[in-house]
């Protein structure tokens, strides 16, 4: 068999001779307990946090427009994202807010009776049926408060969920709209994230983090309105503080998006490379790659570390500050209240209600900054689950109708990365019913070639047609009504074996997909389940052996009846007898309709009308077995090699 080996033009240049640099570099690790001084050891941290927050700003921008995988969102896209589903639910906002606001209110009211409380208690003459009455209304208040606070949370509840919902359902659409060649090439470990931890941590911030923001907004708002009206003079302590709280806060805000943004990165980073190796267990066992394998996911792990030490400075710096601006007022307020009191210009019931007014203002404060951090971190996911909607599609639909069933390529052209052509002008044309076998070494471009012919990738030049209209110029529904790929893996939704084969036509009636399951012969063991077609099955439920998936794959390829079906080695995942059994079922499949199989095992080629025969992306040779045997070139090699 002619060897063919191919070589990327400036592959040699990435082949690592040496050791790999370490990811984490030593600069980040912090020095042993006591080979430092406390000042030096001060320098060093501030030298390491530097680092990891240029480390957050360079992974960021890498971020917005990455040369693989998927990108991130801004935060103008965040907003109108967030703007379109509240504007959607105008009226329940403003009962949530109303409510939040009256509940703050009521609880604002306590403070300032128990002030009249001590006013009263203080003075001369007062009975004690005056401060009877004036518990029994701080009674009063509070239960009232309680029913608000319970409607209020009520409200809150059914607002995140509607909203939660929303969002999770307009994100699976962008998924389902992804185009299938920018899934493959981003890492299975980033969507898997995206659609898992980030959507869960997106869910606890509407569920939580808004609503709660909100209730301590209004409340903090309103508390600064009541401490106003108590005392001007004993609500300026507030104000010597603000800007300490403002300029914390706004660093904090102004870092920890790319802080948050870095985390998720890593954590795709370690899904990526855990999936990998437990899919490739076997080959990693094969080769003894286990410490290899291990050592890759440790480092993965100390690289999440990094960033995830840098949020936490960020997060304990911004809580030092805001521990020193909660506890001056305070004692602010005692001691301007104290010579207040002396002079006779303020009361000790304005001095009680603005203590009790700060211990107040401090909770729902603290709950603001606190689900502020929630927030950052929730918008963090957000900005990567709205990354998805960015990605361009990569074919436009027309109003074009093929004009017949002919499947034509036409001078295909095509790269998985810029300037590394896979197909080099590739020119197939097929008559209706025909079926031709691509073989080739691996490597060559058969199955890029495939994934051409049945539109799921636009060449790169060149057209790929059915009927003289470009395969990626149909809506998605009618292509796969005109051509279908059928890979080596398959796919078991979870829900009824009804549901699975009917995908493509969901108007499918039961006696057409009991057609479609005898057309492959699985009719026999659906009708030996106990709910036959309504049985569930994916998972949690009934498993399916390799074969009867695939039964249930081709099954749903019947129903949706293509006229043109590109086979990519279909039945090759499974053990060669059941294959073989699964290849005799797909006769009726086949029967009048035009295929094109990409043949891995040349016994498959061998019955084909024609056969093409790629190497380097190119096709070298095309004609019957018998031509292409007679002129003893490459797929005479090949089949020698095969039967020998």
């Amino acid at each position: 068999m002619t060897e063919v080996v191919t070589r990327l033009t400036g592959s040699a240049e990435t082949w690592r001779t040496g050791p790999a640099e370490p990811r984490v570099p030593a600069t980040l690790l912090p020095p042993p307990p006591a080979s430092a001084s406390g000042r030096e050891r001060l320098r060093l941290w501030h030298s390491r946090h530097l680092e990891r927050e240029q480390r957050a700003r360079d992974t960021f921008a890498r971020s917005r427009n990455p040369e693989r995988g998927l990108p991130v969102a801004s935060m103008p896209a965040v907003v109108t994202f967030l703007t379109e589903l509240l504007a959607r639910r105008r009226w329940m906002v403003v009962v949530l807010l109303a409510l939040h606001a009256l509940a703050a209110i009521a609880g604002l009211i306590v403070p300032r009776i128990l002030g009249n409380l001590v006013d009263r208690a203080a003075a001369p003459g007062t009975v004690a049926s005056q401060l009877t009455y004036l518990g029994l209304a701080v009674g009063a208040v509070v239960v009232l408060q309680a029913l608000l606070t319970f409607g209020a949370l009520l409200a809150s509840t059914v607002f995140s969920q509607d909203v939660l919902a929303s969002a999770r359902e307009r994100i699976v659409r962008t998924v389902l709209r992804l185009p299938l060649g920018k899934v493959e090439s981003a890492s299975s470990g980033d969507l898997v994230t995206r659609v898992t931890r980030d959507v869960s941590t997106m869910s606890e911030s509407v569920r939580y983090g808004l609503p709660e923001a909100v209730i301590a907004a209004v409340t903090a708002a309103l508390t600064l309105v009541a401490m106003l009206l108590n005392s001007v003079v004993l609500t300026l302590p507030l104000l010597v503080v603000a800007p300490l709280l403002v300029v914390s806060v706004r660093r904090y805000l102004a870092r920890a998006p790319k802080g948050y943004i870095t985390e998720g990165s890593t954590y795709s980073t370690i899904n990526t490379t855990l999936t990998e190796t437990v899919e490739g267990a076997r080959t990693v066992e094969a080769f003894g790659l286990q410490r290899e394998r291990i050592a890759i996911g440790d480092e993965d792990i100390a690289v999440s570390a990094q960033a995830e030490r840098y949020t936490m400075s960020l997060r304990n710096i911004l809580f030092a500050f805001i521990g020193l601006a909660y506890d001056t007022p305070l004692v602010m307020v005692m001691v301007i209240g104290g010579i207040g009191y002396a002079n006779h210009s303020l009361t000790l019931g304005q001095i009680t209600a603005a203590t009790l007014y700060l211990q107040a203002l401090i909770e729902p404060l603290d709950r603001l900054i606190r689900n502020l951090d929630r927030l950052q971190v929730g918008v963090a996911s957000t900005t990567r689950l709205l990354g998805i909607a960015e990605v361009p599609q990569d074919r436009v639909a027309g109003d074009e109708q093929p004009a017949g069933t002919q499947l034509a390529g036409h001078d295909l052209w095509f790269s998985y990365r810029e300037g590394q052509e896979v197909l080099h002008g590739v020119s197939l044309e097929l008559t209706p019913g025909e079926r031709l076998a691509i073989v080739g070494p691996s490597g060559s471009g058969k199955s890029t070639l495939g994934r051409l012919l049945s539109g799921i990738n636009p060449p790169g030049s060149g057209r790929a047609t059915v009927g003289g209209v470009d395969l990626v110029s149909l809506p998605l529904d009618q292509l796969r009504t005109e051509v279908a790929l059928v890979t080596q893996e398959h796919h078991v939704f979870t829900g009824t074996i009804r549901d699975n084969i009917v995908l493509a036509r969901e108007d499918s009636s039961d006696d057409r997909v009991w057609e479609a399951l005898r057309a492959v012969e699985g009719a026999e063991w659906v009708d030996k389940l106990p709910q036959r077609l309504r049985t569930m099955i994916g998972a949690g439920h009934l498993t399916l052996t390799p074969a009867q998936a695939q039964q249930v794959a081709l099954a749903r390829l019947v129903v949706a009846d293509p006229h043109t079906l590109v086979l990519d080695e279909a039945t090759s995942l499974i053990d060669p007898r059941t294959a073989r059994h699964l290849e005799g079922s797909m006769a009726s499949l086949l029967d009048g309709r035009t295929v094109v199989a990409i043949a891995h095992r040349l016994h498959t080629a061998h019955d084909a009308d024609r056969i093409a025969v790629v190497i380097d992306g190119q096709v070298a040779e095309l004609g019957s077995h018998e031509e292409l045997v007679a002129a003893d070139g490459e797929y005479a090699a090949l089949w020698r090699a095969w039967t020998s």
